[in-house]
């Protein structure tokens, strides 16, 4: 697949003109084409791409699955198990600010390969953890896998396949959606049918992840054989890349908020749905089953709107159209969880597509490869610090209050900074600009 000839459109939006209009050394230094690499190794990027995202949630909806069987084997209070679903962002907030850091030294490639691996550690090990602290630890190994391939599946992205950042982020989005709605709706039967015991139903998702450092263990040689790190380091040694200061542009900052709000809810969501349904009297089968509704929607969605938003000027509209969702989806919970459970299943399911979105915006902001990997870093790093106290304070409210209305109504709040952030960094701009 060789490289297109780039050209000026004036009908173009300035951010897209400027992409075009980068320097010819920049665009190659960005623009790894699939034809540079072979036909197999862009094939096997595709394959490491879809099984890597595959691997990025079921470690913690599995465990929201058996959240109650996991508090009370381990004997956690509601606090200590808001703690637990507070975990997954504080590790991707530490750990993904330094994939920008190890992507240059080592190549991406090597970076996710080690991801998968620290996934694959993680849940094999917390499985026998005999208390809380060693259930953490082995936790946070997997996160921090998670952490930095979540960094790095955007530079990937643009590396290999810069003219078709939509629909790579796309199918990227739609086999995270379904590696999360599988192991939402999976974990709870298969470990009923395999004796019952949480620990076995946690344990077996460590099979998928050992699938997943295959085909990047091929793709590090390649890098090697070729005696480059790619894009990633050529670019962030470009002297257009030296003078980037992430932190002055307002469109960073934005979407920085934007994934941090998106992430609060998605992560809420993921820790304690279930536990809302099953308060309301829903079988804990049943609640398995509608969280992975919820997260399933993202499978043809998280196809639909990345290459929706990189077709429009402003992605804005679709952002303040995911947040009303997500209001109408959280006020049903609130007055009718039982009754119109699978409604207010599917319109989360489609609240929570604002993370296909925001990934599409990360590459959408920034014209270079150096710029994608630093407003990525720095995007999920930010956001993820941002969702750290959500699922905490849920946890808190509920022991508190004894039910369900006060956090509910947190997270119907947080929408409406969700609508407003998405749409200041849905505006038609780059970050080189701003900075």
């Amino acid at each position: 697949m060789p490289d297109e000839p780039q050209t000026l459109d004036p009908a173009a939006p300035p951010a897209a003109r400027a992409r075009t209009a980068a320097p010819a050394g920049a665009l190659a230094a960005d623009s790894s084409a699939p034809g540079r690499h072979g036909v197999w190794v862009v094939r096997l990027v595709v394959v490491g791409i879809v099984l890597a995202a595959l691997n990025l949630r079921p470690a913690i909806t599995s465990l929201g699955a058996l959240l109650e069987e996991v508090r009370d084997g381990l004997h956690m209070s509601g606090s200590v198990a808001g703690v637990l679903t507070s975990v997954p962002p504080l590790c991707f907030a530490v750990f993904g600010i330094t994939a920008p850091r190890l992507a240059r030294r080592f190549g991406p490639a090597a970076v996710v390969c080690a991801g998968m691996a620290a996934i694959f550690a993680g849940l094999a090990v917390r499985p026998f953890a005999s208390g809380t602290v060693g259930f953490l630890a082995a936790s946070a190994l997997a996160l921090m896998g998670i952490a930095v391939s979540n960094v790095l599946m955007p530079v990937i992205v643009k590396r290999y396949f810069p003219d078709r950042i939509g629909t790579m982020t796309g199918l990227y989005s739609m086999a995270l959606a379904l590696g999360t709605s599988l192991a939402a709706a999976a974990t709870v039967p298969m470990t009923e049918a395999m004796g019952g015991s949480w620990r076995t139903g946690l344990g077996v998702w460590a099979v998928l992840a050992a699938l997943a450092v295959l085909p990047w263990i091929p793709l590090v040689r390649d890098r090697g054989a070729r005696g480059t790190a790619g894009p990633v380091r050529d670019a962030a040694a470009s002297p257009q890349a030296a003078p980037l200061r992430i932190t002055r542009s307002r469109t960073a900052w934005a979407l920085g908020c934007f994934f941090g709000l998106q992430a609060t809810g998605a992560y809420i969501t993921m820790g304690w749905m279930p536990q809302i349904f099953r308060d309301a009297g829903v079988p804990a089968g049943t609640a398995g089953v509608l969280l992975a509704v919820t997260m399933v929607m993202g499978v043809p969605l998280a196809f639909v709107i990345p290459r929706l938003a990189t077709r429009l000027r402003n992605q804005g509209p679709i952002a303040v159209v995911l947040g009303l969702c997500g209001l109408a989806g959280y006020t049903g919970l609130c007055f009718a969880p039982a009754a119109g459970a699978w409604a207010w299943a599917l319109l989360l399911g489609v609240s929570n597509c604002a993370f296909p979105l925001a990934l599409t915006m990360i590459g959408m902001r920034s014209r270079t490869g150096a710029g994608v990997v630093r407003l990525s870093a720095f995007a999920q790093s930010v956001g993820y610090l941002i969702s750290i106290p959500g699922p905490l304070l849920v946890g808190v409210l509920y022991q508190h209050s004894g039910g369900w209305g006060l956090p509910i109504a947190l997270m119907a709040g947080l929408m409406v900074p969700q609508m407003i952030v998405g749409t200041l960094a849905g505006r038609d701009r780059t970050v080189e600009d701003e900075c």
